[in-house]
């Protein structure tokens, strides 16, 4: 379907990110998901080619645009081809709202250049062994020793653990506070007692490092505190929603790669003297599959436009949230199904589909959390 929320300098840019992609990621991608984690180059190469810290000011080496629109063709390009190992939507989506929003003139000097470049690669520590989307119950504390902070805790399921040079960190600087005694801490290579641990071993998105965390008394510097001390719950739900909406423009994406995939299938495989595609049953399947995915093209284009002009709220976020990931968790299991044997041999991409895609109902809030955000935003 033709897409009228891009212009021609996005279309451009889309171009240049496919073909970035097919030369620096898409090749070397089977392998990394055996190594389970990417070659740092390859963030290196990304910041050559300006497609790191979109948001980051242009005096900073960034891309000086706060047009969502951009993150989500690097987002679209890297879903379409199967690739996640990179996570580049990670750092453009979700990391650096948080920095460009608080970080103060003398952090902006020492992390952004090396950020846009590719040289310092970011994570958020938010989840933690007994806290997940219930970002209230974090148990890591840091406690006020003057010009520092003692950070103590545990972090886990965290994207970019491994390869992380700076590490936003979510913890309690005031336990008797509630929401009010959250803040942020960033946390950087080196510092003494801030221990990683495992690659965590996942069913699937094996390329994308995902690590456990360890904070043993860590000293962390007063300059090291983002924005305000006790906002940092604050600034979590501020950004919540692109992070949702970044989730949710994934979801679509590999709704529609899936649905080709299962097309052109259908159309190929025989049985019984002909394609599987003329069987009624498998016409309307593709056809429900078809249907389904169009609807949320245009349910995620039209968050992305309200989100451009300021105007998606949070609950909106959570429908395309949950609505989509869903969607894109049947529409693979559908595809698997249409596929028979071959389906689940992970040799065939629609295998990969469906174990890379497994996770996308879970993090940035689960469906159960979304729905809860809805059925609040109505009064229930």
């Amino acid at each position: 379907m033709a897409r009228d929320i891009f212009d021609d300098e996005h279309v451009a840019f889309r171009s240049a990110v496919g073909t970035f992609l097919d030369k620096e990621v898409v090749p070397f991608h089977d392998q990394w998901e055996k190594d389970g984690v990417v070659d740092r180059e390859v963030w290196r190469k990304a910041g050559g080619q300006g497609l790191l810290g979109l948001q980051l000011p242009e005096e900073y080496g960034g891309g000086g645009t706060d047009d969502f629109r951009y993150n989500v063709v690097i987002g679209e390009e890297m879903t379409t081809r199967g690739v996640y190992g990179a996570a580049f939507p990670l750092l453009n989506d979700m990391i650096v709202p948080y920095l460009v929003a608080s970080a103060n003139d003398e952090q902006r000097r020492r992390w952004f250049p090396r950020l846009a470049s590719g040289e310092l690669i970011a994570a958020i520590a938010m989840s933690e062994p007994e806290a997940g989307s219930d970002l209230q119950g974090i148990r890591t504390t840091a406690v006020d020793k003057g010009d520092h902070y003692v950070l103590n805790g545990q972090k886990t399921f965290i994207s970019n653990g491994i390869l992380a040079d700076l590490v936003i960190v979510v913890a309690r600087t005031d336990p008797e506070a509630g929401h009010k005694g959250i803040s942020l801490l960033v946390v950087e290579r080196g510092m003494d007692g801030f221990e990683r641990g495992r690659n965590l071993d996942k069913i699937g998105q094996h390329a994308q490092d995902t690590a456990e965390l360890f904070f043993d008394n860590v000293a962390v510097p007063k300059e090291n505190l983002l924005g305000e001390e006790g906002a940092g719950f604050r600034y979590l739900m501020t950004n919540l929603s692109q992070e949702r909406l970044s989730i949710a423009v994934s979801a679509a994406s590999a709704c529609e790669r899936v649905l080709q995939e299962c097309l052109s299938y259908v159309k190929e495989r025989t049985a019984f003297g002909r394609p599987i595609g003329k069987f009624q049953h498998t016409r309307f399947t593709i056809a429900e599959m078809a249907t389904e995915t169009h609807i949320a093209r245009v349910f995620i284009d039209d968050c992305i436009r309200r989100h451009v002009a300021g105007d998606l709220d949070a609950s909106t976020a959570s429908m395309a949230k949950w609505w989509s990931t869903e969607l894109q968790k049947r529409i693979v299991d559908q595809g698997v199904q249409l596929f028979g044997g071959y389906g689940y041999m992970m040799e065939y991409p629609i295998a990969r589909a469906f174990v890379n895609s497994r996770v996308q109902t879970i993090y940035g809030g689960t469906t159960e959390i979304q729905k809860e955000i809805i059925g609040r935003s109505l009064g229930l």
